[in-house]
């Protein structure tokens, strides 16, 4: 006696139910879900930036501000100056070698935390997420000051332990950029550690598994499987430490004075605010707002296109 199987889609006990269709989004449907940020986002930055590329072709200096003489349009005159003004070319070549070694040191000690966090146990891991969350949340002009006080020449905590009593560390030109960066680094790498180690918190645990069996190594486990599975995240935070390191303002002008002995340690950002507001030349400051938001714009659009030509889906 032969028992009958069920045809697929039969549950033996009443008529076959046919499965539920898959409901797919349209095309339209991503947009849709974003439209609700773009409202808000958009009207808060297209002012400022119109605002900001208008001043930029004006002759806008104070007796402009104050009514005394009528404002005229210059066209690209503050352009044209920038473009001959030495200065200007000094500063961004600092400012671009500032940013690339503080975004390189924030990834680096970023990633080394995020590693660390997977390999200890419970409550060293919450102390150590605990510590740099306080980092990452300390405003910046309380984490500059903190950073002097520990650094001052003759009370500072490092001299005294490295017995270099009387070193003032903001005199040099190089020596004050490698305390304004360190200083950088201790307040961005959290976002970089947390952001890295939820991305390896969430690779499957057989993937590793696999790796170990062919006979990887810890190094060429984290080389080839575990950092191109994070490579989006990776691309998130390398645009993000970017626009923060290029854009540095607070740090540099709190830990140099304004930028430094003589202008040694200037930056664009710092730079834009004396031209604006220190030498009231507004149009000026304006123009070099827009040349640092060109930049980053360029910067963050080639880099997505180099991801986008490796097989990144973006």
């Amino acid at each position: 006696m032969t028992t009958a199987v069920p045809a697929l889609g039969e549950t033996g006990t009443g008529p076959a139910r046919s499965p539920s269709p898959r409901v797919r989004p349209g095309r339209r449907t991503p947009f849709w879900l974003l439209l609700p940020a773009v409202l808000v986002l958009v009207p808060l930055f297209a002012y400022p930036i119109y605002q900001l590329g208008l001043i930029s072709v004006l002759d806008f200096r104070q007796a402009q501000v104050s009514g005394g003489q009528p404002t005229r349009f210059v066209g690209f005159d503050n352009y044209a100056a920038l473009l001959h003004d030495g200065r200007f070319w000094s500063v961004l070549l600092a400012t671009v070698g500032f940013a690339a070694a503080c975004v390189l040191a924030t990834l680096a000690v970023g990633a080394a935390f995020a590693v660390l966090l997977t390999r200890v146990g419970r409550w060293p891991r919450l102390a150590l997420s605990l510590a740099a969350m306080a980092a990452w949340a300390a405003p910046a002009v309380t984490g500059s000051t903190v950073w002097m006080f520990l650094f001052d020449a003759n009370l500072g905590l490092v001299n005294q332990v490295l017995g270099l009593d009387g070193f003032n560390w903001t005199y040099g030109r190089y020596t004050t950029f490698a305390l304004v960066g360190a200083a950088v680094v201790w307040h961005s790498f959290p976002f970089v550690m947390i952001t890295l180690y939820a991305g390896i918190a969430a690779i499957p645990d057989g993937v590793l598994e696999a790796a170990e069996l062919d006979g990887a190594s810890g190094w060429q486990s984290f080389r080839r499987v575990v950092v191109p599975m994070l490579r989006p995240l990776i691309t998130i935070v390398v645009i993000q430490s970017i626009i923060w390191d290029f854009k540095i303002f607070t740090q540099i002008y709190v830990m140099t004075g304004g930028g430094g002995i003589a202008g040694q340690n200037l930056t664009l950002n710092v730079y834009a605010y004396q031209q604006a507001f220190a030498a009231s030349e507004y149009g000026l400051g304006s123009a070099i707002g827009v040349v640092m938001m060109v930049i980053l714009l360029a910067v963050t659009l080639l880099y997505l296109r180099v991801l986008r030509r490796g097989g990144e889906p973006l």
